[in-house]
């Protein structure tokens, strides 16, 4: 059975591939959004999809908020860029990478969690993650305002950088990494570039990719659509598909469309 057409924002990636990238978030994206955060996977056959696609394009990314020894736990020892903490650290070719300005900030981040055991709001669940620390209310969405509002007197008490994530909230080290950085980065020297979000974190990579397109770049800003997804998301949308599902059935059509 023939898969899905490949849509036309894509024809350049066939043009020229060895000058192509690929980017894409991980949670929403590539896998279903769980209440476990630690019990998250891609969807059967993305991460295959995607060493194929490194195999043929320039350059393959997956950026994500999450540590990168999550994504290497789930990868392994893949030809994909893998990029955590929206930059923080990055595994290219098996070399782990870390920005050097992000440690001196992870005291703070210790003292933020320890807050919360202490003051944090009921229903209120941390997710410690070295660097930053994201405050889930997920399941409890009544206690967000509480949530939202004891992250911010916590960003203005340690320095660091509060960020709206889905159904959470984040606190990063405030050295100026974030998506958008990630993706003009690994963009430098490629010519048709794409990146695959789902939520307000995505934003900053999207921006990027209308600075690269403003250029004269040929670009594909491809929104995983939700029940949850904030309307300015959708309205970057070059492209809209529903779930991870349907994100991998568009880079199996690339994919398929390479080979032949």
């Amino acid at each position: 059975m023939p898969g899905p057409e490949l849509p036309a924002p894509f024809l350049p990636f066939l043009d020229t591939p060895e000058r192509a990238g690929v980017f894409t978030d991980f949670d929403g994206t590539l896998s279903p959004i769980v209440d476990d955060p630690e019990s998250a996977v891609p969807v059967d056959g993305a991460i295959e999809v995607l060493e194929q696609l490194a195999g043929r394009l320039a350059r393959v990314a997956v950026i994500s908020g999450r540590p990168v020894e999550f994504l290497q736990r789930r990868f392994g020892t893949s030809p994909v860029v893998l990029s955590g903490l929206y930059g923080l650290q990055s595994v290219v070719e098996g070399e782990r990478i870390d920005d050097p300005r992000a440690g001196a900030w992870r005291e703070a981040v210790d003292d933020v969690v320890a807050a919360a055991g202490g003051d944090g709001p009921e229903g209120m669940k941390v997710e410690h993650k070295g660097l930053s620390v994201t405050l889930h209310y997920r399941e409890h969405p009544e206690a967000a305002d509480a949530v939202v509002a004891w992250a911010t007197r916590q960003a203005g008490r340690s320095g660091l950088e509060l960020r709206a994530a889905r159904m959470s909230v984040e606190l990063h080290p405030p050295v100026g990494i974030d998506k958008g950085g990630v993706v003009t980065g690994l963009a430098e020297g490629l010519g048709p570039v794409c990146f695959f979000g789902d939520d307000a974190g995505d934003l900053p990579a999207f921006a990027a990719l209308d600075a690269l397109r403003a250029e004269g770049r040929p670009v594909v800003k491809v929104v995983v659509r939700s029940a949850e997804l904030a309307p300015e998301l959708a309205s970057a949308a070059d492209i809209t598909v529903d779930g991870p599902g349907e994100a991998l059935g568009l880079l199996r059509a690339l994919a398929v469309a390479l080979d032949g």
